[in-house]
């Protein structure tokens, strides 16, 4: 049973690096989201409900329960599915991406899902502008730049539609929060500007997790507590094999 870590917007699987590397098993794959420094498939549209679709087929092509790690975009899409497809998830574990009703969505993201505004944002975005603005929001520069540098017009489209899907995923999405069944875990950054704690404290409650770590950071608590965040996992996936 295999630990599945996926990504954020507008990260790729690069982002799970410095947990993976504090990770003791050898058992983990890191996904990145079609359209995020991969492929997109024909015909895809790059809603939530497509990305949803994609993460429950890869998951199906490993034949077993997963550990499924999700952050930001995917700490949301993580929740669904563990809410739709118990079968597939043996833990759960997720932060920095409210499933609320009473969230209401950063102004970055509200840019992006405004037609014609958030296309004008992408047409005029600046690489190093960019850079600045993820390094204030928590990431190293180091990491800052490299994910500003992936940002092309293929991500740009995906993260457009993604966001334009999901104006209202917390009232869709949240009532079926009670439906998970597996052990899971919430982290969330104490410090997150875009998604604040309380989102993450309701999270917790509404899924029944079985543990909630609140870290010293940021929104990129994989990046900024790696060692903290690998030592919860690890803990949590040892205690749901008890």
């Amino acid at each position: 049973m295999p630990a599945v870590l996926v990504h954020g917007v507008p990260d790729t699987e690069r982002v799970w690096h410095e947990v993976r590397q504090r990770l003791t098993r050898t058992d983990v794959i890191a996904l990145s989201l079609p359209g995020f420094n991969s492929e997109v498939p024909l015909g895809f549209g790059a809603t939530k409900e497509e990305y949803l679709e994609w993460i429950i087929e890869q998951l199906e092509k490993l034949g077993e329960p997963v550990d499924l790690v999700g952050h930001d975009w995917v700490c949301i899409l993580v929740m669904r599915v563990a809410s739709l497809r118990l079968d597939l998830v043996r833990t759960w574990a997720a932060g920095s991406g409210p499933v609320s009703k009473n969230y209401e969505w950063h102004p970055l993201a509200k840019i992006w899902q405004t037609p014609g505004v958030g296309e004008q944002w992408m047409a005029n975005l600046d690489q190093d502008t960019f850079s600045q603005q993820l390094e204030a929001a928590g990431l190293p520069y180091r990491i800052a730049t490299e994910v500003a540098s992936r940002v092309e017009d293929r991500m740009k489209g995906c993260i457009l539609r993604l966001y334009r899907s999901a104006a209202h995923v917390g009232e869709e999405w949240q009532p079926d929060l009670e439906k998970i069944k597996a052990p899971g875990l919430v982290f969330w950054g104490a410090q997150d500007e875009a998604c604040p704690e309380r989102f993450g404290d309701e999270l917790a409650r509404d899924a029944g997790a079985d543990g909630l770590l609140k870290l010293d950071c940021g929104h990129w608590t994989q990046v900024s507590r790696a060692i903290e965040v690998a030592s919860a996992l690890e803990q949590h996936w040892q205690e749901a094999k008890v």
